[in-house]
């Protein structure tokens, strides 16, 4: 079987529905980044699920351009303006993440919105185990993951420019509702048993308590550039979910590795985890607990049940795209299978916080 690795990494040809103009485009870097020199090449990154990612290569140096996809959109989706908002103001904070160079609205250029920021050189690991490491080693690349969303959950908003990134207090009623109304709107994609049961269990059983910080939406090792050889964390990718929300969303949606299957999504459950060098989930959340001043995550299976639903709609949209036409990844079909046993498993994690409560 091929891994993940094998499938999502590295570049590839520009796909024949993600063409564009590239004499248009270079013009536009000539005229919008610092100290650009063509002559350009253009390759498509094998990743990207939603936003279809290209590698810009010239004699000096690589650039990465992220793009809205061609086609019929869902509304607010594919936001790339919002990507290159969030992380031109945390890379002014010294937060990791690639620098931006400019953002372009003008469809006339390539078809699309688009922004283009630096490739950052490192790895890319798309299996939570991190295989092929040392014990001391992946304890450590946990910590440097467990270190970089504490910090960006540590930021005020208001402080560093993003005050108006999104709207404060009552994030998980406005994600249910934003979730659960994609999925019934996308008929395309069919309906579900569990789905539609989360959909009226979670706005009526969310916890108490109310905080805001700048989240990514979709936290996970796959989504970071370590550092080649140390357990570092150079880069956060992938910020078209990124809003202000409730932090502890943000974590236990990271914090779901140690739930789900490995065969299917690189998840630990069932791993040795003393053996592989990897902090217990419990380990794990005291050490955020720890960087962020908390004591604890009460009602700590709401937030997992909560975040698997969220991740089986944003499936459900992919597949949505595939039957449309619009999906910028040639494995989307493979990921739309996941979507009814992780609904099922969404809805175990509702029925286990039912049961505990």
């Amino acid at each position: 079987m091929t891994s993940k690795q094998e499938q999502f990494s590295g570049t590839q040809a520009v796909r024949e529905a993600h063409r564009f103009d590239e004499a248009r485009l270079a013009d536009w870097m000539q005229a919008n980044v610092e100290d650009y020199k063509g002559p350009l090449t253009v390759e498509q990154f094998k990743g990207g699920q939603s936003n279809p990612t290209y590698k810009l290569v010239t004699p000096a140096k690589a650039y990465v351009m992220r793009r809205k996809p061609p086609g019929q959109l869902l509304k607010s989706a594919h936001a790339v303006d919002r990507e290159y908002k969030v992380i031109s103001a945390l890379y002014a904070q010294g937060f990791p993440v690639a620098r931006a160079y400019g953002l372009c609205t003008d469809e006339d250029v390539i078809g699309t919105w688009f922004y283009v920021m630096d490739c950052v050189d490192g790895r890319v690991v798309w299996d939570t185990s991190f295989p092929g490491e040392a014990p001391a080693s992946r304890a450590a690349h946990f910590d440097a993951m467990n270190k970089t969303i504490a910090d960006l959950h540590n930021f005020d908003p208001e402080a560093i420019g993003l005050g108006d990134f999104g709207k404060p207090g009552s994030y998980f009623a406005r994600q249910i509702g934003r979730w659960a109304g994609q999925y019934k709107d996308d008929e395309q994609a069919g309906h579900f048993a569990e789905m539609d049961r989360l959909c009226e269990w979670l706005p009526a059983n969310i916890p108490p308590g109310d905080e805001t910080s700048v989240v990514h939406g979709d936290y996970r090792a796959d989504n970071m550039i370590f550092h080649p050889t140390e357990p570092k964390v150079l880069a956060v990718l992938d910020w078209e979910l990124s809003t202000l929300g409730h932090p502890l969303a943000d974590f236990t949606y990271h914090l779901m590795m140690y739930r789900m299957p490995p065969e299917e999504t690189a998840g630990l459950a069932g791993k040795d985890l003393a053996a592989l060098g990897i902090p217990s989930e419990a380990e794990y959340v005291e050490a955020y607990c720890r960087r962020t001043g908390r004591s604890g995550i009460p009602n700590l299976d709401f937030y997992i049940a909560f975040n698997m639903f969220r991740l089986a709609a944003i499936i459900h949209g992919i597949k949505g795209r595939l039957i449309r036409g619009t999906a910028s990844n040639a494995h989307a079909a493979a990921m739309s299978e996941r979507l009814v046993p992780l609904a099922k498993l969404a809805w175990a994690q509702a029925e286990k916080t039912m049961k505990a409560g």
